[in-house]
């Protein structure tokens, strides 16, 4: 038979029931349709707002006369996205180039001599670079530690192994492992942890990040288990 989902269960759990009350069973259908259609709502929601936000942002770099060519009398929810896109994409081509990387290299020359900036853009430029990396290991493993104390766990992703100056007072290997908080995953703390005290988890990332977004409601499905 076919294996039930996650919303499936939840809508049984819900609805089914052969002791269920009139009033249960409304109430059940109540929470079924809140199920059903909050998520594709908030998410439909959500996408709308990405695309006007970035719409609104490329309406006023863009010339009237452009922008009324492109649009016309009706405004088109994406068009802005595209042309974003298209303007990275050939700005990426123009930095491949002889004369692209001339001014990428005069530019940089020009911010290595002012004091505060180009301490900002060195470590912006630094993140992007070890993030967009081909063979860049970061954020790629889950762990869990033994963090704040021992006896409690936290999730912790894996955003490389410890160099430098880190590494030789150590004394051991040690891997960097950002421990994000709930429900922002966009902070969190930087902790330098001996290998052998990691357990690295078999879920994805995006199983661990809902899971710390959710505040341990969502739980990824054990893949070694042997039920």
């Amino acid at each position: 038979m076919r294996e039930e989902n996650s919303t499936e269960k939840a809508l049984n759990e819900h609805t089914k029931g052969t002791n269920m009350s009139p009033m249960a069973r409304l109430r059940g259908y109540l929470f079924a349709g809140i199920l059903v259609t909050a998520p594709i709502s908030i998410t439909i929601y959500l996408t709308w707002v990405f695309l006007t936000f970035i719409d609104n942002r490329v309406a006023k770099i863009i010339p009237d006369q452009w922008y009324s060519d492109l649009y016309g009398e009706t405004t088109i929810p994406g068009l802005g996205l595209i042309v974003a896109l298209a303007f990275f994409v050939i700005i990426g081509w123009f930095a491949t180039n002889f004369f692209g990387r001339l001014i990428i290299r005069l530019s940089e020359y020009v911010v290595d001599r002012m004091p505060v900036i180009r301490t900002i853009y060195s470590a912006i430029k630094q993140i992007f670079e070890t993030i967009m990396a081909t063979q860049s290991q970061a954020f790629r493993e889950v762990v869990m530690m033994e963090y704040p104390r021992k006896g409690v766990w936290s999730i912790g992703f894996v955003t490389g192994k410890s160099q430098g100056e880190v590494q030789r007072v150590t004394k051991q290997e040690t891997i960097n492992v950002f421990v994000p908080t709930t429900p922002n995953p966009t902070s969190g703390y930087l902790l330098f942890v001996p290998k052998k005290e990691l357990i690295y988890l078999n879920m994805t990332v995006e199983e661990g990040v809902k899971l710390v977004v959710s505040a341990g409601i969502i739980t990824p499905p054990d893949r070694l288990s042997t039920k």
